[in-house]
């Protein structure tokens, strides 16, 4: 961001309510179009995965019957390419009605009858990244209130074809025209990963004011390499990034892409480890009426959702490493804790790794703590803090720990 919009960032947030949703006070969870089907408009040929109602009410009535929304992915959104080329003639946007014969007020309708939550999506300048017409200063307003009026639930504002100044306007802009429709709407702002993501280009303490969530870096791709590349990039601005986030105000580093081509078994439970751990959103991009078993379990772990929805709201730190391992550690409320030990390494060989709770500065409890394996779904025993302990990591693969007190009562397995 220029300095010229830090001034006007400072001076709009003077004059523009807060958000004050309520929403969201554990990291919201999901599914959303964009990685898995992109920009598919092509109904004629592939009807059953372009971007349009069918695949939106087929994924819905999914997510009810294979236990999805109970399990708290409830937010079903739809990304870019859903409008025409042009408003409608009162300004509107309009989606097209090949591919949404019923509009965007039916399939909320739809949505909320099987308990689920509908998102949209828009872009903060002349054009969406996929070439679509995109909210300029003038249409912020009227945008906002035709999504209240569709009973829409999220709002995904992207930031292509606009430039600083604008962005600096426009997002302040948009949430206090979303308050204003007097409907709660889960604000996802796309603004800093546009700035570079870091103070003092972006200003938290705003974003914390104005918005839900928000995407601090580039998008993910199907791919282990973009996966690590976004690990490595919260790692490395840990400093800066993890004292931002909290119950209603999330750091984003993207979908789940958990199901798809790109991730063996192993990254797929290093990327919802680390997810869990950064305490951020579950917005999944896949096929769920065709998704592995494999996959499905590690998206629907009990144990992982739980940590991931901590209502203390604390994002994790990598604390240490070890040649090939990374430590990461969250701490959760009543004393308990989340550990996942990343192994990056990918010359084929589990890489053994022995610790102890004190070494990772969990030592409050006298009694000691009870260990779990989340994804081994196994109860490891009760330690005390100076007991050490081993694991072995897989090439590319976690170990993960749930940790809590010996006191507390009942086993979570």
């Amino acid at each position: 961001m220029h300095l010229v919009s830090v001034g006007i960032v400072l001076a709009l947030s003077t004059i523009c309510s807060s958000l004050d949703n309520g929403l969201v006070r554990t990291p919201p969870m999901g599914w959303m179009t964009w990685e898995r089907y992109r920009c598919n408009i092509d109904c004629k040929t592939d009807p059953e995965n372009c971007i349009g109602e069918y695949l939106i009410k087929s994924i819905a009535d999914k997510m009810v019957d294979s236990g999805w929304r109970d399990l708290g992915y409830v937010y079903i959104s739809i990304d870019d390419c859903w409008t025409l080329k042009k408003r409608d003639s009162n300004g509107r946007l309009q989606p097209d009605p090949d591919r949404f014969p019923n509009g965007i007020k039916a399939l909320a309708d739809y949505v909320h009858a099987r308990g689920l939550k509908l998102g949209i999506y828009a872009d903060m300048g002349n054009y969406t990244c996929g070439g679509y017409p995109g909210t300029t200063l003038d249409t912020i307003t009227i945008d906002a209130e035709t999504f209240a009026s569709w009973e829409v639930d999220m709002l995904k504002f992207d930031g292509c074809y606009s430039n600083s100044s604008e962005k600096a306007l426009g997002y302040p802009k948009m949430s206090a025209a979303l308050n204003a429709t007097g409907r709660p709407i889960l604000y996802s702002c796309s603004w800093p990963a546009y700035e570079g993501g870091l103070p003092p280009q972006v200003n938290y303490t705003l974003l914390g004011e104005i918005c839900n969530m928000w995407r601090n870096y580039g998008d993910i791709q199907d791919s282990w390499e973009s996966v690590l590349d976004i690990i490595e990039w919260f790692a490395k601005n840990q400093d800066a990034l993890q004292p931002v986030a909290g119950p209603g105000r999330w750091n984003d580093p993207d979908m789940l892409i958990v199901g798809n081509f790109g991730l063996s078994y192993e990254q797929s439970k290093s990327q919802l480890a680390i997810w869990a751990i950064l305490a951020a959103p579950l917005i999944m991009s896949n096929d769920l009426r065709t998704i592995s078993q494999d996959a499905k379990d590690l998206l629907q772990n009990r144990l992982m959702i739980y940590i991931n929805q901590d209502p203390l709201g604390k994002q994790g730190k990598l604390i240490g490493k070890a040649g090939s391992l990374e430590v990461w550690v969250r701490e959760l409320v009543e004393e308990q804790y989340a550990v996942a030990v990343l192994n990056k390494g990918t010359d084929g060989l589990p890489r053994r790794f022995t610790t102890s709770l004190a070494q990772l500065n969990i030592t409050k409890s006298t009694f000691g703590y009870k260990l779990y394996d989340v994804f081994e779904k196994e109860f490891l025993g009760t330690f005390k803090p100076e007991a050490a302990f081993q694991m072995s990591v897989n090439p590319s693969g976690v170990v993960m720990l749930f940790v809590r007190p010996a006191a507390m009562r009942n086993h979570f397995l």
